[in-house]
């Protein structure tokens, strides 16, 4: 099959990126140029020669637009096989002639839904003539070239500057971009009405969206990864601004989420250290300093090549105390001149802006992937704000145990079950996790509190209902007062009796935090 020279290109953009400097070039090589409402306008306001696409159908756009290139005119010249005997006869009976270039993108719907647009401003936002030209390009792409990204205008105009002609290799690639910006697009679509449906569970799940970055590998250096960004509201590290450091690794992404999941609980000023998606140290303080040194303090050790997450400004005292210590990645709403400053002779630091820290709660879906298949629930919300706690001991927690019960089922959230969290005056004093046995968990957490204040006066928070009473035994001896776990054990009641003959406070939650 040899390569034939474009002679005719249909151009419909939302995104007029670079849209003035591409078409001058393709008149300039002598390509006639078709488009429709807004960039026709934008390119007859400049001065180029463009046809109407309605003077290439002969039928007028019509109600309000939705109807302008979903027509045989248009199709049959995207979707014609060159050379074909048959439909070179139906070209020539029907006055169909062949569209070489196709360059579209689609009307912004997910931009339309990120600034939350009313219903009927997000349903004019759903692009049909769009996809259908796309995927008809795409098809055909053996004799048509299809461009749906900006971007990829220059290396297009590359090859047609040398021969007027795309190779195949470029067409197939830009094919395959085709099909999976329609996918990612009706994926954005399918998300948002099933959310406005309320459906959890649609019988169709779809996930896509448009890649970020490359990442020089994954979790190992043999295995190759990236990052996209989703239609989820929500900021997140993905949104977050670079100020300084190397470019972030597939673990410092996943791990510096973690941090910031677990940030989200507080409101007040809080700093979190996390290290391979565990919190190793969560602490609530008057200042980002304060803060700090409390988390620090409790895993001194794991802390060495951690994530930092603050949800106040970063300023020169906390900047000069973390200097201190090998620090992976830092997250902050921002940062005072003195902390950028100080932190800046760290050069492989990554520092990280991200303004909105709280944002509003994922409504989309925590996703793993099986083989064969996709495992999709519903993101963990819930707060320990929304729970009716009930004491279940013989004893009171007083109002200070009662604060830290709080703070450490917060925090117990985000850590790997099997989860324990002993905390004392608003920080971690130590943590178990990932264990496979609640026992163990309990077990690891005294032994690492050890290397710091221990236990001693603490409370316990444990993710999950105690299974027998050998865990809340382990938590006396050690030096615990009071307890909170969901309950919902078949031994609740020797567990509780437990508590009760070690003068514990016990509390139960009702929810339970699995996170695995």
């Amino acid at each position: 099959m040899t390569d034939r020279p474009i002679t005719r290109a249909l151009i419909s953009v939302s995104d007029k990126t670079g849209l003035l400097e591409f078409a001058k070039a393709l008149i300039d090589l002598g390509i006639e140029l078709i488009s429709t409402g807004g960039t026709a306008a934008t390119l007859k306001a400049e001065g180029l020669a463009v046809k109407d696409v309605s003077a290439l159908t002969g039928f007028p756009e019509i109600m309000d637009g939705r109807v302008k290139t979903l027509h045989p005119k248009v199709h049959g010249g995207l979707l014609s096989v060159r050379g074909d005997a048959a439909h070179e006869t139906a070209k020539l009976e029907n006055g169909i002639s062949d569209i070489d270039l196709l360059v579209v993108n689609l009307y912004p719907f997910e931009a339309t839904v990120a600034k939350n647009a009313d219903w009927d401003e997000t349903i004019e936002n759903i692009d049909v003539g769009g996809p259908a030209m796309i995927r008809g390009a795409a098809k055909n792409h053996a004799h048509v070239t299809v461009i749906v990204d900006p971007s990829d205008y220059a290396s297009v105009l590359a090859e047609l500057q040398l021969t007027q002609c795309t190779t195949l290799a470029t067409r197939k690639k830009l094919a395959a971009k085709a099909f999976s910006r329609t996918a990612a697009y009706d994926t954005a679509i399918a998300n948002w009405f099933n959310g406005q449906n309320g459906e959890a569970t649609p019988d169709y799940f779809t996930i896509g969206g448009p890649r970020l970055q490359v990442l020089r590998y994954g979790e190992n250096p043999h295995q190759m990864a990236a990052l996209y960004k989703t239609s989820d509201k929500r900021l997140g590290i993905a949104d977050a601004k670079q100020l300084q450091g190397k470019e972030l690794s597939y673990n410092n992404i996943n791990d510096a989420d973690a941090a910031l999941e677990a940030l989200r609980e507080f409101d007040e000023t809080a700093c979190v250290i996390v290290k391979h998606a565990n919190p190793c140290g969560v602490a609530i303080g008057a200042t980002s300093f304060g803060a700090y040194a409390k988390a620090l303090a409790c895993d001194t050790t794991s802390a060495f090549g951690g994530i930092l997450a603050f949800n106040k400004i970063l300023d020169g005292k906390t900047a000069l105390e973390i200097s201190k210590l090998f620090t992976e990645v830092i997250i902050a709403p921002s940062a005072d001149a003195e902390a950028l400053q100080i932190l800046s002779a760290k050069k492989n630091l990554r520092l990280l802006l991200l303004p909105d820290l709280k944002s509003q709660k994922s409504s989309l879906q925590i996703v793993k992937s099986i083989a064969g298949g996709l495992l999709v629930q519903s993101a963990d919300t819930v707060s320990i704000d929304d729970m009716v706690l009930r004491v279940v001991s013989k004893r009171q927690p007083s109002p200070q145990e009662l604060s830290d019960l709080r703070f450490a089922f917060r925090v117990a959230k985000h850590v790997k079950s099997n989860a324990i969290v002993f905390a004392k005056d608003g920080a971690t004093v130590g943590i178990g996790a990932g264990q496979m046995s609640r026992i163990d968990s309990t077990r690891i957490a005294v032994r690492k509190s050890l290397d710091a204040s221990g236990v001693n006066g603490s409370v316990l928070a444990s993710d999950a209902f105690f299974p027998f009473p050998d865990g809340v035994e382990a938590a006396a001896e050690a030096g615990a007062s009071a307890i909170i776990q969901p309950g919902g054990a078949m031994k609740d009641d020797d567990v509780i009796k437990a508590a009760d003959a070690a003068g514990l406070a016990m509390v139960f939650t009702g929810v339970r935090h699995f996170k695995h």
